[in-house]
């Protein structure tokens, strides 16, 4: 090859050699900087938008377990007035034996009778007052109350809509052990109709409540548990589709920071060529 000073091949050979090793420099610092191989599309494409459209389904699986918490907690406060009304249900038997055994208008009556309109009270005011978020599973509702399962569209229903709400004691969807559905057979307003007949039918009504709202929240439980497990999962393919090996990373950095010294010096010898040619005139 001739001698030039317009054309240094050597000095253009060595500087392209520094430019590919400084992009390369710049490819691993960047994923050392964000612990990831595929920070952009530009990494790589295919894999990014996977990734992206994992990313967004996780997301929507938090809101996925917010719905469900919400509802365990709409359930967990029903099971607690629950107990409360199952308590008094249980010492209106007792207030309604005594009742039977006491003569009709006699000053013991009244007591038993008085004691008993509280405690139905009671019982009414713990089932108004099991609210959460605006909703109550005692009271009668229009439309079904139900919690997102997935992101699909999936629903569970904690309580049916009105006219067939599982378990529900009253026509409306209401529930009140006080009195059967709309007052046909029983209510406990009225004085002759509190028998411990009816308030063995109250309770036995009562508690098949409860064992549907018990069972409804395992099955949350359960639901919560898969959504936390998923986005676990969701989560570790992920990684493993963008995550940088940062130990590989870290021996691929030194090398390159090497080979950019090695790249600096071979560039600077190959411009001090043009400098022999000088020589050759002196």
């Amino acid at each position: 090859m001739a001698n030039s000073v317009n054309t240094n091949r050597g000095a253009l050979i060595a500087l392209q050699n520094l430019n590919a090793t400084n992009r390369a420099l710049e490819t691993t610092q960047n994923r050392v900087n964000t612990g990831l191989k595929v920070s952009s599309a530009k990494d790589n494409g295919a894999i990014f938008a996977i990734a992206t459209s994992q990313r967004a389904e996780m997301g929507a699986q938090d809101a996925v377990k917010q719905s469900l918490q919400r509802g365990q907690s709409i359930v967990d406060v029903a099971l607690a007035a629950g107990e409360t009304v199952v308590e008094a249900l249980t010492e209106l038997k007792s207030l309604a034996v005594a009742i039977q055994d006491a003569a009709v208008g006699s000053e013991t009556a009244n007591k038993l009778n008085a004691d008993f309109s509280a405690m139905v009270s009671e019982i009414r005011s713990s089932l108004g007052g099991a609210v959460f978020d605006g909703v109550n599973l005692f009271t009668a509702n229009a439309d079904a109350i139900e919690v997102s399962t997935n992101t699909s569209g999936g629903k569970f229903e904690l309580k049916a809509a009105a006219g067939t709400a599982a378990g529900a004691i009253a026509a409306d969807g209401s529930i009140d052990p006080t009195q059967t559905a709309d007052g046909a057979g029983f209510n406990f307003d009225d004085v002759a109709e509190r028998t411990a007949a009816n308030v063995d039918t109250a309770i036995s009504n009562f508690t098949t409540v409860l064992a549907d709202l018990g069972t409804k929240s395992k099955s949350l439980d359960r639901q919560l548990t898969f959504v936390s497990k998923l986005q676990d999962s969701l989560e570790t393919g992920i990684g493993n589709l963008v995550d940088a090996d940062l130990a590989k990373e870290s021996a691929r950095l030194t090398a390159l920071q090497t080979k950019q010294q090695l790249g600096v010096q071979a560039l600077s010898i190959a411009n001090q060529s043009s400098s022999i040619v000088l020589s050759l005139f002196r």
